[in-house]
């Protein structure tokens, strides 16, 4: 039998406490460790007894073979080539798409390579498990259009984005529906006292996160009560396959946001061990890297 897959998780925010969950019960699988800011150490110590806390991840006992990542997405960056330049495999769920992203592999795959490590990009369910899907509908019906709608459901990077910036004592972002492949968002603010709700709504909105959608902002007294981690994803294709028009193709899914966002992660950071050097996305991986067992798992698929 193999020995497990050794992993630590940086970040025991939401994510990071379901990636921590989750590696704990994966059978492959061994939490050798969990890195988190200084005034929570004893707090995640507390929830996660037994396992190692550090505030550096130069300090756990076990060198991992795979950290996965539960950082804001713009702290990925800075964070995943040190990893990588010590020949540690990375798992991100880094969330913002375009340009940024690609700029990420740019930066990541050179030192992957030059260290015999992994770096496995983009990793939950949007991006992730909605990227293949769209593809997979593409591959089905090469000619049409994919019509994608989000919501309602909690935005965890968009959530994080809001409550970096100066004067918000708390937040909480919603992706709502509208038009599909449109955006629409609710945010509501707790404003720290002697901060101008106005004023700090108008710096979020200048946001990469926040200035190419239609946003609605709120002021709170507590968001407390409004959290809701469930989200949902409808992907709907319509289009042609071997020259006959008219495919539907239909992918709908509820879920929790972090916990599902973890679960994957930590099947890529299964991948990440089966992988060559180099910075991959979920749609560069064969699916069956994410799956404990490996091609075991093909008489159980076929």
């Amino acid at each position: 039998m193999n020995a497990p897959i050794k992993v630590a998780v940086m970040g025991c925010g939401h994510i990071g406490s379901y990636a921590s969950r989750a590696v704990l019960l994966a059978p492959d699988m061994e939490l050798v460790g969990i890195v988190e800011a200084p005034a929570r150490v004893e707090e995640i110590r507390q929830k996660f007894p037994g396992v190692a806390v550090t505030t550096a991840w130069q300090d756990l006992a076990v060198k991992p073979q795979v950290a996965i990542l539960g950082l804001p997405t713009r702290t990925v960056i800075q964070v995943a080539p040190q990893l990588l330049a010590a020949g540690i495999c990375t798992v991100d769920c880094f969330d913002m798409h375009g340009e940024p992203f690609m700029n990420l592999r740019a930066t990541l795959s050179p030192v992957a390579i030059a260290n015999g490590s992994v770096s496995v990009m983009g990793a939950g369910v949007d991006p992730g498990v909605s990227t293949i899907m769209r593809s997979l509908f593409e591959l089905w019906a090469p000619t049409g259009l994919t019509y994608v709608t989000y919501g309602p459901g909690m935005s965890m990077g968009h959530t994080v984005a809001a409550k970096s910036y100066a004067g918000v004592k708390d937040a909480l972002s919603i992706t709502r529906p509208g038009d599909p492949g449109c955006h629409k968002r609710d945010l509501y603010l707790e404003i720290t006292d002697g901060y101008e709700f106005e004023e700090v709504k108008a710096r979020i909105l200048q946001d990469s996160y926040f200035c190419h959608d239609d946003v609605r902002v709120f002021q709170v007294e507590d968001v407390t009560p409004l959290v809701d981690m469930g989200h949902r994803i409808h992907v709907f294709r319509k289009g042609g396959a071997s020259g006959i028009d008219n495919q539907l193709l239909d992918f709908e899914t509820t879920f929790h946001n972090p916990a599902s966002t973890a679960q994957v992660m930590v099947g890529c950071a299964r991948a990440a061990t089966r992988l060559a050097p180099g910075a991959y996305t979920m749609l560069d991986i064969p699916p069956l890297a994410y799956l404990a067992g490996g091609e075991s798992q093909l008489k159980k698929l076929f």
